[in-house]
């Protein structure tokens, strides 16, 4: 099977937060799961070593969305939840970032299940610099569904 398409060399993907699509994202970056690696040490019947890796609990994960620093109030009040309120429980929500072709057609969906900020990072203001200002937020998600 050969991948072709757009996504192969362009980066078009857009971000919802509970259904709702996130303005200016610049960046998704750092997004990994993982499952830990049990390694098992056995003995044949023939009195040879093994060493076996079988798959253990799985970990939930975590990414990082870069944005510019905008009025959107979903996204902030969000945000908000945890550092403003300690309201864990409640910002627990689903993320799914959407890759897309040249003609706005989904092409890959990770859906982010229980997912809220643990990290904020606010943005590098310098007098006279022309950079537009970003927020970077570290989000951890509990599992990660493909469609």
């Amino acid at each position: 099977m050969t991948a072709t398409g757009d996504t192969l060399s362009t980066h078009i993907f857009q971000v919802e937060l509970g259904g709702v699509a996130v303005e200016s994202v610049q960046e998704v970056s750092g997004l990994s799961v993982e499952v830990d690696a049990i390694e098992v040490t056995q003995v044949t019947p023939s009195g040879q070593y093994l060493i076996k890796k079988l798959p253990g609990a799985r970990k939930g994960g975590e990414v990082t969305i870069t944005r510019g620093l905008d009025k959107s109030s979903a996204f902030s009040q969000w945000i908000e939840q945890v550092f403003e309120k300690g309201a864990v429980d409640e910002a627990r929500k689903n993320i799914s970032i959407i890759v897309t072709d040249s003609k706005n057609t989904p092409v890959r969906r990770m859906n982010l299940e229980n997912a809220w900020v643990n990290k904020w990072e606010g943005p590098g203001l310098k007098a006279g610099d022309a950079t537009p200002a970003t927020e970077k937020v570290n989000i951890v998600f509990e599992t990660i569904t493909f469609a």
